[in-house]
């Protein structure tokens, strides 16, 4: 904006004659202004009336009478105050006040402690593992005061793998804070919402063993565990990009390197706090953890088949020993124990989750004879010979096999079986006649190879016999035999025409 003084002295010298290109040059204003000013002959222009405005008393007095319906809040003000004013002015009014919309409160500031306080959630990504794309939830527990980080990824996520989580973070620090907060969705908690929350008792106890306990923030302050988000902020900015995985396994090596190696010798915020170096610090002040606290598990109760094995997790576990009874089978983060009784016979390490109907026994052993009794068969040596026999098979099992499951083996082990009832050349007419009528019951299939005999457009191929069999010491021996007697059999027929 131009000033009064300016803007008359312009004026002033356009009446005096002086060029308007001059006048620009001296004045330091542009020709598209300065006529402006000339033809408002120097006077300021016109200024913006102030808002109207309404005492705020009346504004929450009838807000309160009209039971906070804007619309009837209006009609009062306009009939009976006299008050002339736009039914959107009066809305913005009620906003800037706070009336019609409450003003969010902030989280109340708490100061960082040392060894006062850690967070922990949880949240879900897809991610390419492999190059096929996964959902996966991200668990990662923070320090706040020296911002250490703990990340690890899981394909499902309950209170047994949480308790395997904080287990493995808190002793990997060999220490914990003296709180923890979480947001009120949380396994941890069982009803109730901020200072109200109740814990679950399981969790509640779980929590005692490593001297802390779980606290809730405030409903709708989630920036109460703003170290939390931002660290996960920071996974999705500076993990994840520019890294590829190919199993959950090597994701989890790269995000324990990333969270504890890498991350923990990086300056931070502002402050450029390095991690390590704080916790050097905060341990102090921390709760020192025994190193022989026992891992959480969960308790399994298993029959043992009679070829010695237990089911579990899809897999097959041997059990030493003769006993064929009940096993308790102790599932830890990443191992499994088989015991009988109050011993441990056998210890394995859990397999990766894409591993199914796999047998397990101890290394260094034998391994044991027989096979589980629930088993599955793969068919996949079946499939890949039929589909080797020609081009129409193979046509023929890529239509026939669009159902998954078990009806697939089943129908691959008895396609398999027909093939070796019959020659190549029935068995591919066959085929070809079943994909034309789009037949995949396997009894049709049959019916149609004996309509192909019976037509005798199939010539059955002779046996094929040695020649030379009569060459053979057993031949030869049988030959010089003396001829059986069938004459008692030939007088009973006799008989019976009679």
């Amino acid at each position: 904006m131009i000033e009064a003084d300016k803007r008359k002295a312009i004026y002033l010298l356009h009446r005096e004659g002086m060029s308007e290109r001059e006048i620009s040059r001296r004045m330091g204003v542009s020709r598209n202004t300065l006529k402006a000013i000339i033809e408002q002959e120097g006077a300021m222009p016109g200024v913006r009336r102030q808002k109207q405005r309404i005492d705020e008393e009346i504004l929450r007095r009838l807000y309160v009478e009209c039971n906070g319906f804007i619309q009837r809040m209006h009609e009062k003000l306009t009939e009976e105050e006299r008050i002339d004013v736009t039914y959107p002015t009066l809305t913005r009014m009620l906003r800037a006040l706070g009336i019609s919309t409450p003003r969010e409160e902030r989280c109340a500031r708490v100061a960082d402690e040392p060894g006062a306080e850690m967070q922990h959630d949880t949240t879900v990504y897809l991610l390419a593992l492999g190059g096929q794309r996964v959902r996966l939830i991200a668990s990662l527990l923070y320090l706040r005061y020296s911002k250490r980080r703990y990340l690890k990824f899981y394909r499902a996520f309950n209170r047994f793998k949480m308790k395997c989580f904080f287990h493995e973070a808190l002793m990997f620090w060999g220490y914990a804070a003296r709180n923890c907060i979480i947001d009120n969705t949380n396994l941890a908690r069982l009803r109730g919402t901020g200072a109200e929350a109740v814990i679950v008792p399981e969790m509640e106890a779980f929590a005692r063993q490593y001297a802390f306990r779980f606290r809730c923030h405030e409903k709708g302050h989630a920036n109460r565990k703003a170290g939390e988000e931002r660290s996960f902020w920071t996974v999705e900015t500076n993990f994840l990009p520019g890294r590829t995985f190919q199993s959950i396994e090597d994701l989890n090596v790269q995000a324990l390197d990333w969270s504890t190696t890498r991350m923990d010798h990086r300056p931070q915020g502002k402050a450029r706090l390095i991690p390590a170096k704080a916790f050097e610090h905060e341990r102090g002040f921390l709760v020192g953890l025994p190193p022989h606290l026992p891992a959480p598990y969960l308790l399994h109760e298993r029959d043992t088949d009679q070829y010695g094995y237990v089911a579990f997790g899809g897999n097959f576990y041997w059990v030493p020993g003769t006993a064929r009874g009940t096993v308790r089978a102790l599932e830890y983060a990443g191992r499994l124990q088989l015991c009988i009784g109050t011993a441990c016979v056998a210890e394995y390490p859990l397999p990766a989750d894409y591993v199914r109907n796999a047998k397990f026994s101890p290394p260094g052993q034998p391994a044991p004879p027989g096979h589980p009794r629930n088993c599955k068969q793969p068919t996949q040596e079946e499939e890949k010979r039929l589909r080797a026999i020609s081009a129409s098979v193979d046509e023929y099992l890529s239509f026939a096999l669009k159902p998954q499951g078990v009806a697939r083996h089943r129908f691959l082990r008895e396609m398999f079986a027909l093939s070796g009832q019959m020659t190549t050349a029935l068995f591919i007419r066959t085929v070809e006649r079943a994909l034309r009528y789009r037949i995949i019951s396997v009894d049709t299939l049959r019916r149609i190879a004996q309509l192909y005999l019976n037509q005798g457009e199939v010539v059955l191929p002779s046996p094929p016999v040695d020649e030379g069999f009569r060459d053979r010491d057993a031949y030869r021996q049988g030959h010089l035999t003396d001829a059986p007697d069938f004459s008692e059999y030939n007088n009973m027929l006799e008989d019976n025409d009679g």
